[in-house]
């Protein structure tokens, strides 16, 4: 399960609007604890990609290295990843995952229609290696205000 604050879960939604047409990206630090990851921080990243940002996005090696020295500092990890899909399915593509390598991270994925954000869902990467990863659907806590509200996965 994926643990993260209303505040973060409204902050990679609006990052997303903010693209639109074209995909956004981010990085989540937090901690792995026993039942998920538990986001405490999300970090906007700058798309590299320029041939087609409207369906693919990058994020500079020089960016990931500052952004994990920073979760370092903070006493985080890297526990996931988040991006848009402007006006497509809030599912993980082939390309998706053939660029996913962090096994045990989140991958959030936000639907943006005609710049509204929409449905949110997020998977985990599990395995060992890059033979046998694989995408599982993760659920996602919200926490609210002090209160936890539990979104089932594809009503976020």
């Amino acid at each position: 399960m994926l643990h993260l604050s209303y505040s973060d879960y409204a902050a990679l939604r609006a990052h997303g609007e903010e693209t639109h047409p074209h995909e956004c990206c981010g990085v989540l630090l937090g901690k792995t604890e026993a039942d998920g990851n538990h986001v405490h921080q999300t970090v906007r990243a700058g798309n590299t990609r320029t041939d087609r940002a409207h369906d693919r996005y990058n994020i500079a090696p020089e960016e990931l290295i500052r952004i994990q020295r920073q979760a370092r500092k903070l006493g985080l990890d890297i526990v996931g990843f988040y991006h848009s899909h402007p006006d497509c399915p809030a599912q993980w593509s082939k390309t998706d995952f053939d660029e996913a390598h962090w096994i045990g991270c989140s991958y959030i994925i936000t639907r943006v229609d005609q710049g509204k954000a929409t449905i949110t869902n997020s998977f985990l990467l599990t395995g060992t290696d890059e033979e046998d990863k694989k995408f599982l659907d993760e659920p996602v806590e919200i926490e609210v205000s002090g209160v936890e509200d539990q979104q089932e996965k594809g009503h976020a």
